[in-house]
């Protein structure tokens, strides 16, 4: 059983927008949304096309649309929960936006400096025609959105996954990795905590136990919350 941590929030209802990650559908993201919803949080689970278009334009389009949801009109505070690309859709948002319910962010395996899997593979016809635009976007060099994005002004939790499926991948990636990007890379400044846990990343948003770190930083803006870090999970 999932427990929920006890929170200062008040008795005004929170908002929760999650963004699935790329290649993915909202409906990867269902039993983190079950949970958040049963912790009280009104839930807007976004899906986008995450194939189809630049990082820019679905940044614009898919967290714009999903802060104007009449579903969070009386919540006091909206946050978000992404897995991969949809946290550097928020991260590019927020660089451009300001908005005044913006409250805490959790971000699971972000390429946040990007992946050198990208480096590698980016410019192969199958890699785009799997990844589509976004997908090149997301390399190490001067050229990548993340690395461009520069630090982080809204409080972050990143959770990084070290088991990694897919080992094909990993042989281009320095460091403990989860198939698609190193743990090291999760980072970026500003974040105000990050773990790890040795899940894979395609699972990230599955894991029970990421799923209790993530309502714990929702509800206490740490993943240590008022109780010690389960032994499943190494600090970054």
């Amino acid at each position: 059983m999932i427990t929920t941590p006890t929170s200062d929030k008040s008795s005004e209802a929170e908002g929760v927008i999650l963004l699935h990650g790329l290649c993915r559908r909202k409906a990867s993201m269902n039993r983190m949304a079950e949970h958040l919803e049963a912790s009280g949080y009104v839930v807007i689970n976004v899906g986008y096309p995450s194939r189809e278009k630049e990082i820019a334009e679905l940044s614009e389009e898919t967290i714009s649309t999903a802060l104007n949801d009449p579903r969070l009109a009386a919540c006091a505070r909206v946050h978000f929960v992404t897995h991969s690309l949809g946290g550097i859709l928020v991260r590019l948002y927020f660089n451009r936006h300001d908005h005044e319910k913006l409250g805490r962010v959790v971000m699971l395996g972000p390429p946040n400096r990007g992946s050198e899997v990208v480096d590698r593979l980016g410019n192969w016809w199958l890699f785009k025609l799997i990844n589509g635009p976004a997908g090149s976007q997301l390399g190490t060099t001067g050229a990548s959105v993340p690395v461009n994005l520069g630090k982080v002004e809204f409080e972050l939790g990143v959770i990084a996954g070290d088991r990694s499926i897919n080992w094909i991948n990993s042989l281009f990636i320095k460091g403990r990795d989860d198939g698609k990007v190193s743990v090291e890379r999760t980072k970026v400044d500003g974040m105000r905590d990050h773990v790890v846990a040795h899940v894979t990343h395609p699972f990230l948003m599955k894991n029970r136990k990421v799923i209790e770190l993530t309502t714990r930083f929702l509800g206490d803006g740490s993943f240590a919350g008022r109780r010690p870090v389960h032994p499943f999970y190494r600090e970054g």
